[in-house]
């Protein structure tokens, strides 16, 4: 088993207040994704989970069992940092059985529990080699399969893959996604990377400076931000945000013209995403703006207008899509996928 609840969890270092007062559910077999900007506390939630961090208020639960006073060791975690911290005088076998070695285990257990990740990580043929001998991303299956050898409750990962090129951040997230779902183990995964997180997650929670903004699946949280930091966050280019006023069944822009409006409460800010914009002649749609700049990307194109009073937009097109700097064109706005927020930034259904 593999639950882990935080309950009103703080985190203080003197006067400041790192985390505020999270409250998570865990289940068992889940992987969650802690993500959210440079200093929001990810980590430092993470390392609480893990116990490598004191916490100064709440409690953190595994399977029921209050940890928060345990250490590392007495937690039943295992954890993956950015570093590999493979000890390079020792094979690659050596290193995934070491934690075993030092904890006394028979020598036939150890061969056997590293057999067994190998074949799960597929470094059969890596056993006998030395660090220096592996690419990137065999050392850090290595220090994944050192984890595995250790049949944790759970995995944490801290943004194992920074350290890799782009390429092989592709092929680790693969590698991730099967072991996650070979083993069926709850893992805790920090990442700065909203690629990432989409595409691994069962659930993602966004931290904002210390607090949650939002959990939920992907999906979710792309279709259905709950505040205008998600809406923002979550997704690349990032949404579109407008001022706009609303007034009975109608929302008005400055230099736009109106449309249908449907929500429970005044709206002050209008966002659409960029793939859902649509291009067409101006003066027919919601808003009109010039082409600034057309970025090519092979697939699709990413076109930056200025929309005048408005500010500027990114609009997702097709690559075949033929448009040019300087050109003068209308953005219409689907209502079904218009969001809504209010003067406090949250979402108006």
């Amino acid at each position: 088993m593999g639950a882990i609840k935080l309950k009103a969890v703080e985190k203080w270092y003197g006067e400041v207040q790192v985390i505020k007062g999270v409250d998570l559910d865990i289940e068992d077999g889940e992987f969650v994704i802690f993500v959210g900007p440079s200093g929001c506390g990810k980590s430092t939630l993470l390392r609480m989970i893990g116990g490598l961090e004191e916490t100064s208020r709440g409690a953190i639960l595994i399977d029921g069992r209050d940890v928060t006073p345990d250490p590392p060791a007495k937690r039943g975690l295992s954890m993956v940092f950015q570093s590999y911290a493979l000890y390079p005088h020792m094979s690659v076998r050596e290193n995934m059985g070491f934690s075993l070695k030092t904890a006394g285990a028979p020598k036939s257990e150890i061969n056997e529990k590293v057999d067994h990740a190998a074949s799960v990580l597929k470094l059969e043929d890596y056993l006998d080699r030395r660090p220096k001998d592996l690419s990137g991303g065999q050392r850090q299956r290595v220090a994944i399969g050192r984890s595995i050898v250790r049949d944790p409750t759970a995995f944490l990962f801290d943004e194992p893959l920074s350290n890799l090129d782009a390429s092989l951040r592709v092929e680790m997230r693969y590698e991730i996604a099967k072991l996650h779902e070979s083993l069926g183990a709850t893992m805790i995964y920090v990442t700065h990377d909203q690629v990432e997180a989409m595409t691994l997650a069962d659930k993602i929670v966004v931290l904002d400076f210390g607090k949650i903004a939002q959990v939920g699946t992907p999906r979710e949280l792309y279709e259905r931000p709950g505040n205008l930091f998600v809406a923002q966050f979550i997704g690349s280019p990032k949404m579109n945000v407008i001022p706009c006023r609303t007034s009975g069944h109608s929302y008005s822009l400055e230099g736009g013209r109106d449309g249908d409006y449907r929500g429970d409460r005044d709206a002050l800010h209008l966002g659409i995403r960029p793939e859902h914009v649509e291009i067409a002649e101006a003066g027919e749609g919601a808003l009109d703006g010039t082409i600034d700049v057309v970025e090519y990307l092979g697939a699709d194109c990413f076109v930056i207008l200025d929309c005048g009073p408005m500010g500027q937009m990114t609009v997702r097109v097709s690559g075949e899509t033929q448009l040019k700097s300087g050109e003068r064109v209308g953005l219409v706005f689907p209502r079904e996928r218009l969001h809504f927020f209010d003067k406090e930034g949250l979402a108006v259904r």
